[in-house]
Protein backbone atom coordinates (compact mmCIF):
# COMPACT_ATOMS: atom_id res chain seq x y z
CA UNK A 1 0.00 0.00 0.00
CA UNK A 2 2.76 2.44 0.84
CA UNK A 3 4.48 1.67 -2.13
CA UNK A 4 1.58 2.50 -4.55
CA UNK A 5 0.64 5.71 -2.90
CA UNK A 6 4.65 6.70 -3.36
CA UNK A 7 4.05 6.10 -7.00
CA UNK A 8 0.48 8.38 -6.87
CA UNK A 9 2.41 10.98 -5.52
CA UNK A 10 5.06 10.72 -8.28
CA UNK A 11 2.36 10.65 -10.87
CA UNK A 12 0.61 13.96 -8.95
CA UNK A 13 4.12 15.57 -8.64
CA UNK A 14 4.63 15.21 -12.33
CA UNK A 15 1.77 16.68 -13.23
CA UNK A 16 1.81 19.35 -11.10
CA UNK A 17 5.22 20.44 -12.84
CA UNK A 18 3.36 19.94 -16.40
CA UNK A 19 0.80 21.88 -15.64
CA UNK A 20 2.65 24.28 -13.56
CA UNK A 21 4.86 24.77 -16.84
CA UNK A 22 1.89 25.62 -19.03
CA UNK A 23 0.74 28.15 -16.65
CA UNK A 24 3.87 29.44 -16.67
CA UNK A 25 4.46 29.66 -20.66
CA UNK A 26 0.86 30.82 -20.59
CA UNK A 27 1.64 33.58 -18.35
CA UNK A 28 5.24 34.66 -18.82
CA UNK A 29 5.74 33.64 -22.29
CA UNK A 30 6.01 36.30 -25.30
CA UNK A 31 4.75 34.20 -28.14
CA UNK A 32 1.06 34.35 -29.46
CA UNK A 33 0.48 30.58 -28.44
CA UNK A 34 1.87 27.69 -26.29
CA UNK A 35 3.96 26.72 -28.80
CA UNK A 36 5.68 29.92 -30.08
CA UNK A 37 6.32 30.53 -26.45
CA UNK A 38 7.58 27.04 -26.21
CA UNK A 39 9.97 27.60 -28.82
CA UNK A 40 11.12 31.00 -28.05
CA UNK A 41 12.21 29.95 -24.75
CA UNK A 42 14.05 27.12 -25.77
CA UNK A 43 15.71 29.31 -28.80
CA UNK A 44 16.51 32.03 -25.69
CA UNK A 45 17.81 29.28 -23.24
CA UNK A 46 15.20 30.35 -20.59
CA UNK A 47 13.31 27.21 -20.96
CA UNK A 48 14.83 25.51 -17.71
CA UNK A 49 14.02 28.56 -15.76
CA UNK A 50 10.60 27.97 -16.90
CA UNK A 51 10.26 24.96 -16.48
CA UNK A 52 11.95 25.12 -12.68
CA UNK A 53 9.21 27.55 -11.83
CA UNK A 54 6.08 25.34 -13.53
CA UNK A 55 7.56 23.16 -10.30
CA UNK A 56 6.06 25.65 -7.93
CA UNK A 57 2.74 23.74 -7.75
CA UNK A 58 4.48 21.01 -6.52
CA UNK A 59 4.77 22.87 -3.23
CA UNK A 60 1.08 23.17 -2.93
CA UNK A 61 0.62 19.19 -3.60
CA UNK A 62 3.39 18.77 -1.01
CA UNK A 63 1.85 20.73 1.80
CA UNK A 64 -1.31 19.47 0.99
CA UNK A 65 -0.24 15.74 1.27
CA UNK A 66 1.64 16.70 4.55
CA UNK A 67 -1.28 18.77 6.18
CA UNK A 68 -3.79 15.10 5.33
CA UNK A 69 -1.34 13.41 6.96
CA UNK A 70 -0.40 11.50 3.91
CA UNK A 71 2.79 11.26 4.01
CA UNK A 72 4.14 8.23 1.19
CA UNK A 73 1.94 10.98 -1.23
CA UNK A 74 4.46 13.57 -0.15
CA UNK A 75 7.35 11.83 -0.32
CA UNK A 76 6.04 10.76 -3.95
CA UNK A 77 5.88 14.78 -4.57
CA UNK A 78 9.14 15.26 -3.34
CA UNK A 79 10.97 12.56 -5.72
CA UNK A 80 8.89 14.06 -8.61
CA UNK A 81 10.30 17.32 -7.87
CA UNK A 82 13.82 15.99 -7.66
CA UNK A 83 13.21 14.29 -10.97
CA UNK A 84 12.23 17.62 -12.24
CA UNK A 85 15.30 19.07 -10.97
CA UNK A 86 17.58 16.70 -12.38
CA UNK A 87 16.06 16.63 -15.72
CA UNK A 88 16.42 20.61 -15.32
CA UNK A 89 19.92 20.54 -15.13
CA UNK A 90 20.63 17.73 -17.69
CA UNK A 91 18.80 19.78 -20.22
CA UNK A 92 20.59 23.13 -19.24
CA UNK A 93 24.19 21.52 -19.26
CA UNK A 94 23.61 19.67 -22.60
Amino acid sequence: MNNKNTIIGIIIGLVCSIVGLILVLLFFGKGNSLNDSFQIALNQGVFTKLMSMGAILNLAAFFLFIQTNQDSKAKGVLIATVIVAITTLIIRFI
